[in-house]
């Protein structure tokens, strides 16, 4: 569905035609899935959190502004019911990352889940702001446009934050050769 085509179901939902709903749901459901997940590594915890986000849509979808963007009102609703939860647990509620299928070679599966396990680490302890940007970006293939509409920030903005990322992520690959 197109930006477009989005805004105008949203813009229906809003002034009350409850079959539009489908349509703003099953547009960004796949997106904010992919999102949810790739914040709490916890698929049934995301499914949770996307239909808490939907429930917030439904009940304040009187407040959206005709015109707005849909995605970046809904990715913001979804952001801080993440952060809610994650202030409420006091926990990093995400789990670990499965290990990948294993090399031919014993020694080198144990250190490519070494090298996986830093790298986790190392994209757990970014700055939050750092981390979703870099998550988008590059775990869910969002553009760098959708990912500064989503975060409600510029694209320059994006750039900084996961070029801050890399620099991390290069120094614990260096570490590791």
């Amino acid at each position: 569905m197109t930006r477009d085509a989005l805004g105008v179901a949203m813009e229906r939902y809003a002034r009350g035609d409850a079959s539009a709903f489908g349509e703003v749901h099953d547009a960004l459901s796949p997106k904010l899935d992919a999102f949810l997940t790739a914040q709490t590594r916890n698929r049934h915890l995301a499914e949770d959190l996307r239909q808490q986000t939907f429930l917030q849509v439904h009940k304040h979808r009187a407040r959206f502004k005709p015109g707005a963007a849909v995605e970046t009102w809904v990715f913001a609703i979804a952001r801080r019911l993440l952060i809610d939860l994650f202030r409420r647990s006091k926990l990093d509620a995400r789990l670990p990352i499965t290990d990948a299928p294993s090399p031919e070679r014993p020694d080198d599966l144990a250190c490519a889940r070494q090298v996986g396990r830093f790298v986790a680490e190392t994209v757990d302890r970014l700055p939050e702001n750092q981390r979703v940007a870099f998550e988008m970006l590059k775990g869910e293939g969002c553009s760098l446009v959708e990912t500064a509409q989503a975060l409600g920030t510029s694209v320059t903005a994006v750039k900084l934050r996961v070029h801050r990322a890399y620099v991390a992520l290069r120094g614990v690959l260096r570490e590791c050769a």
